[in-house]
Formats: structure tokens, sequence, C-alpha cells
């Protein structure tokens, strides 16, 4: 009778618990500084599930490490439901198999909540380089190895990341060119200092409209809705050559399920609704939503991917 009744007081704890969450403000950590394409997606994540959870979403800017000291802050945060985190790519996919020591355990420290938002990239290339088309690039650079380079935002970024990528599949002798970010390799880009990029949309969206570049082909699965006229590289026949950016939302693993499913509900209703949509689209982002099982099947497929470009080019992330 005694285990009965403890039983059913921890039940009723938990139950208690997860009704009265939230009562108090809650955090959303962003790995990335203030004002860029991140910290815009998580403030409007953040204010859509504001209205959802009937408390404030705080977003607190903490960067380093491609995401990663982020990422960490909010896993050994008390796993109460006040503290979650937009992650992106690196500290998931990437510092896992670049870096010699990482400070948690994907598999075992995560609970993944939702794919938050998708950024389709874009292969741009001068207008110098005599090609009009994704074939004609191919084509040019295996007629010319090692003339064409590309710009990135650093090494072991996506948009270095993807250059690798594209040179495995396609079978391409490109020279990387890293930059310390990607407004030093777009201003090289548009210099004609380096041929070509792969970066995101809204990074190219004006210098191409205003033919400065030239967009070639959309490196997703579907076209870009700022260029409807670009060809994906799905269309033209390189399925693998996929490097959108993207964003998704987790929290500490031992966060109680009842509170990781309030959390997805208003998640789930925030990236659904027509303010959040036009405010991801200003910035060239494709809301996302879904559930933890398809957002870890999103991050298996990810990592599969992208182990095998860090580890054939043998990149190591520097920690400092």
């Amino acid at each position: 009778m005694k285990r009965l009744v403890v039983l059913l007081a921890v039940v009723f704890s938990g139950w208690a618990s997860a009704q009265s969450y939230p009562s108090k403000p809650v955090r959303m950590i962003v790995g990335f500084p203030a004002g860029g394409p991140a910290d815009i997606f998580g403030r409007s994540l953040a204010q859509g599930m504001s209205g959802e959870l009937g408390q404030t979403v705080l977003v607190e800017n903490i960067s380093g490490v491609g995401g990663v000291i982020g990422v960490d802050r909010a896993l050994k945060s008390a796993p109460d439901g006040y503290t979650m985190v937009l992650n992106s790519a690196s500290p998931l996919v990437i510092a896992p198999y670049s870096l010699a020591k990482l400070p948690y355990d994907v598999k075992k420290d995560i609970a993944l909540i939702t794919l938050v938002v998708r950024v389709p990239e874009v292969v741009a290339v001068h207008p110098s380089l005599p090609v009009g088309s994704f074939a004609e690039l191919l084509a040019y650079a295996k007629a010319n190895p090692g003339k064409v380079n590309f710009g990135s935002a650093g090494s072991g970024s996506i948009t270095h990341l993807a250059g690798e990528l594209l040179k495995a599949e396609a079978k391409l002798d490109l020279v990387h060119v890293p930059y310390k970010g990607a407004a030093p390799a777009v201003n090289d880009l548009l210099g004609g200092q380096v041929q070509m990029g792969i970066f995101d949309v809204p990074v190219l969206l004006g210098h191409i409209r205003s033919g400065k570049l030239k967009a070639l082909a959309i490196t997703s699965s579907t076209r870009a809705p700022s260029l409807p006229d670009v060809p994906t590289t799905v269309e033209l026949s390189y399925p693998n050559v996929n490097s959108d950016n993207w964003y998704g939302l987790i929290m500490p693993a031992a966060t109680p399920p009842d509170i990781q499913g309030r959390v997805h509900a208003a998640a789930l209703a925030a990236l659904k609704s027509a303010a959040v949509i036009e405010q991801f689209a200003k910035v060239g982002g494709l809301a996302s939503p879904g559930t933890p099982q398809e957002y870890a099947a999103f991050l298996a497929s990810e990592q599969a991917k992208w182990s095998k470009v860090v580890a054939a080019i043998g990149f190591k992330e520097q920690t400092q």
C-alpha cells in the first residue's frame, strides 16, 4: 500500500509539474552573434512560442566554436524546460567529427524537439568566369583543373564543406580559399578575386538580382522561392550535392517528456503561423516543423553525409 501511495505521489508530482509549466520566462540560447540569420530565426521563433506558452521566451546569444559553446551551455543547464537552444549543423553534425574532444555527447545528452528552418544555398560565380549554367561550370572546371577557386566563410563552415561536397560528387579540382566570415568572402567574389562560392541565398540575392553575380544552381531538393528560375542540383542530376543550411531546436536530454511535448507543440504552432513563416521568408528561410523522430532521421542523414566530407579532406577544427 505504501509503495502505491509513493508511486501515485511521483506520478501526480510529474503531472502537476507539467501542468504548471512554464511558470516563468523561458530562455532560448542562440549560438551565434546578434543580428545574423541565426539570431533573426531564433528571435522570430521565440516571439511565436511566447504566445503559445503564455510566458516570454528570452533570447540569449552565446557564440563561439561554430555554435558549440551555446549548445554546451544549454545542455549543462537544469533539465527543467526553462533552457533550450537553437542549434545549427556545426555543433551536432560537423563538430563531432572535426573536434578532438566535444564537451557533450550528441547521442546521449540531447533531446531533439524539431527542425526549425532550412536555408537554401546557391552556387554563384563571378561574371568573368565564362560559364552560363551549372553544366558549363562543371565542364570548364574539368577542362581547367586547379584554376577555379571558391571562397568560403571559413574552414569547416557549411560554405566550405558544400564546395568540398561538389568537388567530390562531380570529381572536380577546385581550390578552396577560406575567409574569416561570409562578408569578406562575398566581397572578394564580387571583386573577382575568387571565381565562385556556395552561400546562403539571402547573402547573395541582391548581388544576383543586380547582375553582379550569376546564380547557377540551388544546392537543395526544392527551388528557392526568391530565385524561382534557378534549377536545383537534384534537377541537374546531382542529388547528393545538397548543402542546405539549417537550424533546429534542442533541450537537455533529461528534460521531462511531458515538458518536451509542451515545448514541441508550442514550437510547431509558432512555425506554422503566418507571422513566423513570413519573418523567416524575409531572410530566405523555409519554416520546417516536424516531429522529434523526423528531426532524428534528418540529423542522421546529415551526419552520414558531412562526416564523409570531413574525413575526406582531413579537416580538424580549432577550438580556440
